[in-house]
């Protein structure tokens, strides 16, 4: 029998849910049923995509220098602009992001090298109301003011909808 490692931990917790849930069905786990166990850690990894069906606004920080390193001079704020969609489509999960134009403005205000280190920026997941469009939200990505202090201490932001 091997010893378990750290890869095996949601494998044990799922397991000892079930226990706690299902005492009778833990004997066939034992007995070789692992087919019930992948598909319960299968479910515990795919549970998160159905948060992805709402209306939510967000504020975030992104740190362009660590994304952009190595890059070309001549392609900074080109690049920039790319990765602010890469992340906005992670963090929302969609395909379709729309940049602003001020933040678009804000990335090449000091030119196409010297890219802004760090922006804050608002992404506002919002319903598609085109009848012929592909996906049912779209990404708004805009640029936000950052505080005096700077960019320290400011973490990821919920924003209320009726604020915005």
């Amino acid at each position: 029998m091997r010893r378990l490692s750290v890869h095996d931990r949601p494998i044990v917790k799922a397991l000892g849910r079930m226990l706690i849930e299902h005492p009778t069905d833990a004997s066939s786990l034992h007995q070789g049923g692992g087919a019930e166990l992948r598909a319960l850690t299968m479910e515990k990894k795919g549970g998160g995509k159905g948060r992805k069906e709402e209306v939510v606004t967000r504020e975030y920080t992104i740190n362009l220098h660590k994304r952009l390193h190595g890059c070309t001079f001549k392609k900074k704020a080109p690049n920039a602009i790319k990765e602010i969609r890469k992340f906005a489509q992670k963090s929302m999960g969609t395909t379709d992001v729309r940049v602003d134009v001020k933040l678009n403005k804000h990335i090449w205000s000091r030119g196409i090298r010297s890219v802004p280190r760090r922006i804050r920026v608002r992404i506002a997941r919002k319903r598609n109301d085109d009848e012929d469009a592909k996906e049912e939200f779209y990404s708004l990505v805009t640029v936000t003011e950052v505080p005096p202090e700077g960019f320290s201490g400011l973490g990821t932001k919920v924003i209320d909808e009726e604020e915005g």
